[in-house]
C-alpha cells in the first residue's frame, strides 16, 4: 500500500516505535491519527506533524479504543491503516510470574489490540480495503529465561493477527505482525521487573554481550513502512531472525 494520502492510526504514538513511525507516515504524505494515554504529549506532536490529530486513549479501556478509532473515522472520513504498537514489558521467571500482573498486561498487549482491530475492520471492508500492523516483540521467537510472560503475550498477538489475515483476505484487508530486535527507546525503562538483583544483573550481563547492536526507532519505523508497502505477514526487524528459535 503506498501511503501517500492514506489515513493511519498509530497507538504508542508519543514515544519510541510509535513517534518514529508516525513521524515518518507523515513525511511521507499519510494522515496520522496520534493514540497515547498523554494528552500533553500527543497535543505537542500533532502541533508538529501536519494533518494529525490526538486522540488521547488508555489501550486497557475498552470505551477508550472504541472512542480513540471512532474519532479517527469522523475527523478523517476513512481508516486505511491501523499500526497497533502500545505495548509494555515484563521481566519475571516462570515461577514468580506475578499473576495480577500479566492479567494486566493481557488486556495492553492482547486485549487491546485485538479491540481495536475489531472497530477498525468494520470500516476497511467497507472501503474494500485496509492493513492491520500489530507490533509484536523478537522475544515471540525464541525461548528467553525471564521472559516467557511477556513472550506469550506477544506470541499470542502473532496467533491473532496470521489468523486474521486469513479470515480477511477475501475482504481485502491485509494483516500482519512485526518482530522488533532491542530497540533504543525508553521500552527497558518502563518494562516491569519482578527479579532479584542477581538474576537482574545476570540479565543485562546477557543483554550486554548480545552479538547484535541494538536499533533505532527510526530503523523499526522504516521496517514498518517497508511492510506496509509490501503488504507481507511477516516483518522482521532484521533476516537473521527469521532462523530464531
Amino acid at each position: 500500500m503506498n501511503v501517500q494520502g492514506r489515513v493511519a492510526v498509530v497507538t504508542g504514538a508519543s514515544s519510541g516505535i510509535g513517534l518514529a513511525t508516525a513521524t515518518l507516515l507523515t513525511e511521507k504524505g499519510a494522515k496520522v491519527a496520534l493514540v497515547a494515554r498523554s494528552k500533553e504529549k500527543l497535543e505537542e506532536l500533532s502541533r508538529q506533524l501536519p494533518a494529525s490529530i490526538a486522540i488521547p486513549a488508555d489501550m486497557t479501556k475498552d470505551a477508550d479504543i472504541k472512542n480513540m478509532i471512532r474519532k479517527a473515522k469522523e475527523h478523517f472520513g476513512r481508516i486505511d491503516i491501523l499500526v497497533n504498537n502500545a505495548g509494555q514489558g515484563y521481566d519475571a521467571p516462570i515461577e514468580k510470574t506475578d499473576i495480577g500482573t500479566l492479567r494486566g498486561l493481557f488486556e495492553l498487549d492482547v486485549v487491546g489490540p485485538l479491540i481495536a482491530m475489531q472497530q477498525v475492520i468494520p470500516i476497511m471492508r467497507e472501503q474494500g480495503e485496509g492493513l492491520i500492523v500489530n507490533v509484536s516483540s523478537g522475544t515471540a521467537l525464541m525461548y528467553l529465561p525471564n521472559m516467557g510472560g511477556y513472550s506469550g503475550l506477544k506470541r499470542a498477538l502473532v496467533g491473532i493477527s496470521l489468523t486474521a489475515r486469513e479470515e480477511l483476505a477475501e475482504d481485502g484487508i491485509g494483516v500482519s505482525v512485526v518482530y522488533p530486535y532491542i530497540t533504543l527507546t525508553n521500552f527497558e525503562e518502563n518494562t516491569i521487573k519482578d527479579l532479584e538483583e542477581q538474576e537482574e544483573e545476570e540479565a543485562e550481563e546477557e543483554e550486554d554481550g548480545a552479538f547484535h547492536p541494538p536499533d533505532t526507532a527510526d530503523y523499526l519505523a522504516g521496517r514498518i513502512l517497508e511492510g506496509i508497502e509490501s503488504g507481507e505477514a511477516e516483518i522482521f526487524a532484521h533476516e537473521w531472525m527469521k532462523n530464531l528459535g
